[in-house]
């Protein structure tokens, strides 16, 4: 369990195919205090350490995440958001957040509003996955609260520090990034679908 407040930001130094799973070596600053099988989420995406190296470790995504996540798009260089399990003696400062992607979504828009960046999504329509004002939402394992919210589109706004802190600085209209919608929510939103039956 996470919750959405990026510790580090990793840089992918190796990107190697195995069948059908990837095999991801990320530098982080905090890849000296991993152990074989912690989890640590990658830009929402929530995978296992399976080897260490000095200053690098190495993950492995399956094809069922790579087919549902923005993973295959990923080249050596890119920069990830990271963020290493919750300890459960400490705060939630964002949100419940399990690593599970539900969707991708398109940046649409970007605007300079008042000392923060409005950054717009779309993605593809479902009853199972939706916003609200003032929800939480996940965009590449950063907690967010949505500011305007429609059928199959949204916005958050983004502070200064969180824009230099994420990868949102290196966010431009058309990047596709990874969502998890707010788990309470998907919960909600099955129940009404399972009375409607």
């Amino acid at each position: 369990m996470f919750t959405g407040i990026v510790e580090n930001i990793g840089n992918i130094k190796r990107i190697e195919k195995e069948q059908e799973n990837l095999h991801i070596t990320v530098e982080s600053a905090f890849a000296s205090e991993l152990q074989i099988d912690q989890s640590v989420l990658h830009n929402g995406i929530c995978l296992t350490v399976v080897a260490l190296a000095d200053g690098e470790y190495t993950v492995t995504a399956i094809k069922e995440t790579i087919d549902v996540t923005s993973i295959g798009q990923w080249r050596v260089g890119q920069e990830l958001n990271l963020e290493r399990a919750m300890l459960m003696n400490g705060r939630l400062d964002g949100h419940i957040v399990q690593g599970h992607v539900d969707h991708i979504a398109t940046c649409v828009s970007i605007e300079e509003v008042g000392g923060s960046t409005y950054f717009g999504f779309e993605y593809k329509t479902t009853s199972q996955h939706v916003t609200i004002e003032k929800g939480s939402i996940t965009i590449d394992g950063t907690s967010l609260t949505v500011v305007d919210s429609g059928i199959n589109t949204f916005k958050v706004a983004i502070i200064p520090y969180t824009l230099e802190h994420t990868i949102f600085k290196h966010y431009q209209v058309g990047t596709v990034v990874n969502l998890e919608f707010d788990v309470v929510g998907k919960y909600v939103a099955k129940l009404v679908q399972l009375r409607s039956l």
